[in-house]
């Protein structure tokens, strides 16, 4: 694959079933709770990506030893019985979020010396609340540079437990990381959330995914209180990894820019995964949508622009702005500001790169309003961001010119997106 991808408008509407690869988030919370499991944990369609390779390595670098079978689809974790074997490591995270946050509260469970570090990208993404919270609780957490974000150096004897307070409106992975680890204190653990908790449904998968594993959390019901009973050590248990919904977004996106028909099989209006509601959005905008027991089909249909909440769904919000720009008046997302600290500031990259494709753009702190403008090509930076890639690509469906600059970055969660548009674009089942 060259540093440029031209992306060939359609010559009919995008018809076809897909089944993408298992989700990225729910692969590497299953790795985490597996690993603290008392024996062995088969972990069945899973993702294999940048993402969860540097999570297994990290893994394994903790004394955690964890088996690939099937190119990397089926997972043996070797569960340590809430313990890390190692007693020093350095572990490269690369710009995975989950990752290093979820080993950073896991590292904290050992006895000696851990530092975790990722690319220049993550040494932009804040930790500090994380790191507030495990100090909180016992640990010895610091960022080196004293910037608030990686690398991050723990000097770790164990997780006293006890009460502390997690900040929520920057990321739920910092509440989902110290959740997992928690039964493996010494004592136990209730947390306090401070702020407006954002992307509630992933803490919500984190909580199904340790109930799997025999680790019940007790919730109020504001979801601003969390309590885990400790000590405690997971079940190993076989668990079977839904499809990725961010994944699937993209092609039932490609679905409603085209007028097309898409089914996304394995995944359901019950799924784990938040991201099913992106349908919602599309169903607002004027697509038809058939929800079964195993599978979610969107039919394309005359698209009006809306206005929407995405707060809980965020992975999604490239997807929607770019479908868009091919409806009828302006489409205003709101109450997303916490994306300007994921892979890239997600707001400022897609304002930028819909006004190349003629978009009409305005952009506010949490939020954009796009209105369509008039096409044109252009040659899209995705800012070593996977989704800017994946969505800008639905783009090129419709506008004749567009390219997509270093399509590589793809890799960090679906290595085969383009071979996978490919064929639903032409139709090879």
């Amino acid at each position: 694959m060259s540093d440029l991808l031209p992306i060939n408008p359609v010559a009919k509407p995008v018809c076809g079933r897909i089944r993408p690869p298992g989700s990225k988030s729910i692969t590497n919370r299953a790795l985490v709770c597996a690993a603290l499991a008392e024996g062995d944990s088969t972990l069945t369609g899973a993702l294999d990506s940048e993402d969860t390779r540097v999570m297994i390595e990290g893994l394994g670098r903790l004394g955690i030893a964890v088996e690939s079978r099937e190119e990397g689809r089926t997972l043996v974790v070797r569960g340590a019985g809430g313990q890390v074997p190692a007693l020093e490591a350095d572990l490269f995270c690369a710009n995975s979020g989950t990752t290093i946050r979820f080993l950073t509260a896991l590292a904290t469970l050992g006895h000696g010396s851990f530092r975790l570090d990722g690319v220049a990208r993550m040494r932009e993404r804040p930790v500090a609340d994380l790191l507030d919270t495990l100090n909180q609780l016992g640990a010895r957490a610091t960022s080196e540079l004293g910037s608030g974000c990686p690398p991050i150096v723990i000097h770790a004897n164990g997780l006293a437990g006890g009460t502390a307070t997690v900040g929520g409106d920057i990321s739920s992975q910092f509440l989902s990381a110290v959740l997992m680890a928690a039964p493996a204190a010494r004592t136990s653990v209730e947390l306090a959330v401070r702020g407006t908790l954002v992307s509630v449904p992933y803490v919500m998968m984190t909580l199904e995914v340790m109930r799997a594993f025999g680790v019940r959390v007790e919730v109020d019901s504001t979801r601003s209180k969390f309590v885990v009973a400790a000590p405690q050590t997971y079940s190993p248990h076989p668990y079977a990894i839904e499809p990725d919904a961010s994944a699937a977004s993209y092609f039932w996106a490609a679905a409603a820019v085209t007028g097309g028909e898409v089914t996304v099989e394995g995944l359901s209006a019950n799924s784990l995964q938040g991201d099913v509601a992106f349908v919602e959005c599309l169903e607002r905008m004027g697509c038809e949508v058939r929800r079964e027991s195993d599978a979610m089909t969107v039919v394309g249909g005359p698209l009006t622009g809306i206005e929407v909440d995405m707060n809980a769904i965020s992975d999604t919000v490239q997807t929607l702005a770019v479908v868009a720009l091919f409806a009828a008046g302006p489409t205003t997302i709101r109450n997303v500001g916490h994306i300007r600290h994921k892979e890239t500031d997600r707001l400022a990259a897609v304002a930028s790169e819909l006004r190349k494709l003629g978009g009409e753009v305005e952009e506010w702190p949490d939020g954009l309003r796009i209105a369509p403008g008039r096409p044109r090509g252009a040659t899209i930076e995705t800012y070593n961001d996977h989704r800017m890639a994946m969505s800008f690509a639905l783009a090129g469906l419709r506008i004749a010119g567009v390219q997509i600059a270093n399509p590589r970055c793809v890799e960090k969660t679906f290595p085969r997106f383009f071979e996978e548009l490919r064929q639903i674009v032409e139709g090879v089942n």
